[in-house]
């Protein structure tokens, strides 16, 4: 499976040394410093770090909601201005329009690009499945479990088959069986849709279960401290995951990172 993406080279977003500032009460503040990433397609990247350390700020400069102080974020090598449905974005808490249901929350985006009605009810219908969700199309999302909620918040990103996926914590409020499956379930889908999928996380266990690259980053201000080119996430999906979470080099890795984690929070403390 891992020699799928091995021969795309094409970056479909690169950072060339991003900076970002901000006014703060105490003076400027700088959130990120000196980020330089490039992203491959259909490459799996997690993001860990410190808490504050510039996570979610990176992820909206790719989203094109945030514009670097300094440098240039760049899709296809034309530079990002503003968010665009080729990057679709899923956050923490999911957000659906209550006054809709699933069916037409999923379909809002590609009504709003004036989509024919029958290709949208194509589309919709086949995305509705993928995630798991067919049967379910005329709940409200105030019906819905947390993790239901969390398909539909991602069949709406996917329907409008975006070149890439920014996901900023996504299955952080879910409890941990339902975290399993929906790990489970974006595995599937990448493995099936070959997106490029940016995600950011805490938890260094589903960072080593998903990506085929893990990013560190530094305590602020942000910025790469250490990167590792995995291939768990394939093994995962033909074995047992605690098998494989045993490995020798599974735990060498993990703990390597908690070790950069820790010694980032402690020096945070310090200062």
């Amino acid at each position: 499976m891992g020699e799928i993406f091995k021969h795309k080279q094409n970056y479909v977003v690169t950072l060339e040394d991003i900076n970002l500032k901000y006014s703060g009460e105490k003076g400027e503040v700088v959130a990120l410093k000196d980020m330089n990433l490039d992203i491959k397609e259909g490459e799996f990247i997690c993001v860990l770090g410190p808490s504050g350390c510039g996570k979610s700020t990176l992820l909206k400069i790719i989203a094109g909601f945030l514009k670097p102080s300094e440098g240039e974020a760049k899709m296809d090598n034309e530079p990002i201005i503003g968010p665009d449905w080729h990057r679709g974005v899923v956050f923490q808490s999911p957000i659906l329009y209550p006054w809709l249901n699933v069916q037409d929350n999923v379909a809002f985006g590609l009504k709003m690009r004036k989509l024919p009605k029958n290709e949208i009810v194509e589309l919709t219908s086949k995305y509705l499945e993928l995630v798991g969700l067919k049967g379910c199309e005329k709940h409200k999302s105030y019906e819905l479990s947390g993790g239901m909620k969390q398909r539909a918040s991602l069949a709406r990103v996917l329907v409008n088959k975006p070149r890439m996926i920014l996901m900023d914590e996504p299955f952080g409020a879910l409890d941990a069986l339902t975290r399993r499956n929906m790990q489970t379930l974006i595995r599937k889908i990448w493995t099936k849709t070959e997106n490029s999928v940016f995600l950011i996380t805490h938890d260094v266990d589903e960072a080593l279960a998903l990506a085929t690259r893990v990013v560190v980053m530094s305590g602020g201000p942000g910025t790469i401290i250490k990167e590792y080119n995995i291939d768990f996430t394939y093994n995962i999906s033909r074995e047992n995951h605690e098998k494989v979470r045993c490995t020798p080099k599974y735990m060498e890795i993990r703990e390597e990172i908690l070790d950069l984690i820790n010694s980032q929070n402690e020096e945070l403390d310090f200062l």
